[in-house]
């Protein structure tokens, strides 16, 4: 489990295919602390650590998690976002976060508000997934608070320290980023809408 709260930034250094997996070489500060079987997530997708060494590792994703996710436009050198799993006695100063991508969605517009900076998100809003106004959101890993809810899009408000200290200062209007709805609110839209052909 996750809160949204980055750690750190990896820096993808090696991008290998092998059948239709893809092994990610990545160089990071945190790599001297990460063991073999540990999850991390990327840009808000929980891989597991599979190599180490002292100053990079690596991390290995099944066609699934390509097709579902922005991996499949990773490039080297490309900036991402990394969180380990919360430890037992940590703080939730994010929100309650699985590593497990809901879909993508697509940056429509960045705006910049003279101290801040606003994204505007937009996702099919076909798939089920909902926000509603001043809920939880997170993108690339991100824990973040959305408004100007509607159905498929919503609008974010990114301060000069997560801008900086994220890779959200790299994305540019047209990119995909990976979104994870509430976990919450997905529980009870299930419970409303029940399961299809129940």
């Amino acid at each position: 489990m996750f809160t949204g709260i980055v750690e750190s930034f990896g820096t993808i250094k090696k991008i290998t295919k092998d059948g239709t997996n893809v092994h990610f070489d990545l160089e990071s500060t945190l790599s001297s602390e990460l063991k073999i079987d540990q999850s991390l997530a990327h840009d808000g997708v929980c891989l597991t650590v599979v190599e180490t060494s002292p100053d990079s590792y690596r991390v290995t994703a099944i066609d699934e998690t390509i097709r579902k996710t922005n991996l499949s436009q990773w490039t080297e050198g490309k900036k991402v976002n990394l969180e380990r799993c919360m430890p037992a006695n940590g703080r939730f100063d994010g929100h309650i976060v699985q590593g497990h991508v809901d879909q993508i969605g697509v940056v429509k517009t960045i705006s910049d508000q003279d101290g801040s900076w606003l994204f505007d998100i937009e996702y099919d809003g076909g798939l089920g997934n909902i926000t509603v106004e001043k809920g939880s959101i997170t993108i690339n890993g991100t824990s973040l608070t959305c408004f100007n809810s509607k159905p498929g899009k919503f609008s974010v408000a990114i301060i000069p320290y997560t801008y900086e200290f994220t890779n959200f200062h790299q994305l540019q209007i047209g990119d995909l980023v990976n979104l994870e709805f509430d976990i919450i609110g997905k529980y009870i839209a299930r419970i409303v809408k029940g399961y299809p052909n129940s």
